[in-house]
């Protein structure tokens, strides 16, 4: 396990706390679930015992005991497999433990969480490391007494601190750092992991070598990910979860070079609840020559000129802006309370920046649209939906949540940190890999009382940008996703320090765009163009949607603080929760979309070898 590091306590004792109100004061310690008899799990004891000495003997002279302590854990195991024109670049199976243990000062009105301090942001939840991978009782117990007992001393600073910056305050928050729930017990049966079902390196190498037959692509990677995932939850209000999950993707990227040397790229990805759920070798290898044979489409297209009208986004492309535009303000959570104007600034930056807060009530979209969150939904029209799940990972049951109802809010996606709205939790706290937990959607459905078929609202395209004095418009079949497309991890650095800074005033990045004719509706591609200030307002110009609704799949990014900001919506099966967008083709007015204005990278000097 890693090391632990020791906080200075100096703080605890020269600053006092401030009483809570008397509602807020703690509630009754409840007895601690007992591991089912027969239950053999060795992590579940351990957690049990050190959870009952931790709850009766941690103390600090002069300091208050702690109110709540959580214990999370995950076992992994992991098989992947990345092929790249037919050969294997890379064949893996990994297993891996990994703790993260919340101790909380306070009572549930004011407690140690949710503070920035001038050192940064500590986190809602205290320190993390990597377990042994034995699952041995007496090594697990060693590490969790450590980790408890630094986020406990780690807690009394934070709490420290926190109060002194609480009194420089003219008017101090009055919202609740922490809301109670239920104790909810839930030992489901561990799934272990299976690898032999399938050849997964044969299929790698069959599936990628139709590659081949494209010598005008640079650089290819496809990914095999099988992902077995049983999490662990025990708290101090006697909550105890044990629950496992699979996770079955491929991602594939692939790039090349226009002639007039713009770097272009495209992906595929597809993902299923387990293994037996990927599609077969053959089935891959049509997708991923289609997918090949779209970006060479482009590699002879012209630039996109500076555009400002009409545009028609196809259903998976409408659904994926929906992810990038609507996930930032969802969240109904209060933000961390912050010493510094930087961590702000810097979720701005990000387009973290929720435009529904405090509007409960008001319209927010068209008077036709309607937004739900259901995470308890296993379908859609006979498609399996992946972002659902039956507990959140604060260990409340899951809820569906009618956001918009006919244009208005109604409510929002909370987690058990309230927020000026609301106080209680209605299941959607989510993290992966036991990054702190974010009130981020599931399955997110879209829909609209004025759809139209889909030969009706092209009609509709098109007389707009008639109407608009257009000779052309523009239609978005497919949006980026440079988590997936980027080859190499500086690509996507790349990215994110390209479009971060346009990210607060609404800029995205579309990846499949075409012209449509006015006069007979041809279409023609076009390359390189940006959407420029494309926010939640834009939505409200909505001319038309469709009753094409189409299921779009994705992982919301969880690392590096991109939890509900715009860069959210980018991840992969690495470190990304499934989710679901539900959503039917969106006719917008009045999108600004500007071309490619940046330096194309010089072409190789040698044309590439042959690959047959």
């Amino acid at each position: 396990m890693r090391k632990f590091v020791a906080l200075s306590l100096f703080a605890a004792f020269a600053l006092g706390f401030v009483a809570a109100p008397a509602h807020a004061r703690r509630a009754a310690d409840p007895a601690q679930a007992p591991v089912p008899p027969g239950d053999h799990d060795l992590t579940l004891r351990a957690m049990h015992d050190e959870m009952q000495r931790s709850r009766t003997r941690l103390s600090l002279s002069g300091v208050e005991k702690p109110f709540y302590i959580e214990y999370r854990l995950l076992d992994l195991d992991v098989r992947a497999v990345t092929a790249s024109f037919g050969a294997l670049v890379s064949s893996t199976v990994s297993r891996s433990r990994y703790m993260k243990v919340d101790v909380r000062v306070g009572d549930y009105h004011l407690d140690s969480s949710n503070f920035v301090s001038e050192d940064g942001f500590q986190g809602f939840l205290g320190p993390t490391g990597q377990v042994g991978i034995d699952r041995d009782y007496n090594s697990l117990r060693q590490d969790l007494w450590l980790a408890t007992d630094q986020a406990y001393k780690g807690a009394v600073t934070q709490m420290s601190l926190k109060q002194a910056f609480l009194r420089s305050l003219t008017k101090p928050p009055e919202i609740d750092d922490f809301s109670q729930a239920p104790p909810l017990v839930k030992i489901d049966p561990r799934i272990e992991p299976d690898w032999t079902s399938r050849n997964w390196d044969d299929e790698a190498r069959e599936a990628s070598s139709v590659w081949k037959k494209f010598p005008q692509l640079y650089g290819t990677r496809l990914n095999y990910y099988l992902i077995y995932v049983t999490s662990y939850l025990m708290n101090s209000e006697g909550t105890t979860i044990r629950e496992s999950h699979t996770l079955a993707a491929v991602e594939a990227a692939l790039d090349t070079q226009a002639d007039d040397g713009m770097p272009l790229h495209n992906f595929y990805a597809t993902y299923a609840a387990t293994p037996s759920g990927l599609p077969g070798p053959s089935a891959l290898s049509k997708a991923l020559a289609q997918a090949a044979a779209e970006l060479l489409i482009f590699r002879s297209s012209p630039l996109v000129p500076d555009y400002t009208g009409p545009v028609l986004f196809d259903a998976p492309a409408a659904a994926s802006l929906l992810a990038q535009a609507l996930e930032p303000s969802l969240s109904g959570a209060r933000p961390p309370l912050s010493m510094t104007q930087d961590y702000d600034a810097f979720i701005e930056r990000l387009g973290g920046r929720s435009e529904w807060s405090g509007r409960v009530g008001t319209r927010v979209l068209p008077a036709s649209v309607s937004l739900v969150d259901d995470p308890t939904l296993k379908e859609f029209q006979g498609q399996p939906l992946l972002g659902g799940y039956d507990i959140d990972d604060e260990g409340v049951l899951a809820q569906r949540v009618s956001l918009v109802e006919d244009g208005f809010l109604r409510r929002l996606l909370m987690s058990r940190r309230p927020g000026p709205d609301f106080e209680n939790s209605n299941g959607h706290a989510r993290s992966a890999l036991l990054s702190d937990s974010e009130p981020l959607s599931s399955n997110l459905i879209f829909s609209s009382s004025d759809e139209l078929k889909p030969a009706d609202l092209r009609k509709k395209f098109l007389d707009a940008c008639r109407d608009d004095g257009q000779q052309w418009c523009l239609e978005v079949k497919q949006m980026d996703n440079p988590a997936l497309a980027a080859i190499h991890r500086e690509d996507f650095s790349n990215f994110v320090g390209t479009l971060g800074g346009g990210l607060s005033n609404g800029a995205r990045m579309p990846l499949f765009v075409y012209k449509v004719y006015a006069s007979d509706g041809h279409e023609e591609p076009v390359r390189g163009g940006t959407i420029d200030g494309l926010t939640l307002r834009s939505l409200r110009n909505l001319l038309g949607a469709g009753n094409d609704s189409t299921v779009y799949t994705y992982m919301q990014n969880t690392s590096d603080s991109l939890a509900g900001t715009a860069l959210g919506a980018f991840g992969s099966a690495q470190n990304g929760i499934p989710s679901t967008v539900i959503a039917p083709s969106l006719l917008l007015d009045e999108v600004d979309v500007r071309g490619f204005h940046g330096e194309p990278r010089r072409l190789p000097l040698v044309s590439s070898p042959p690959l047959q």
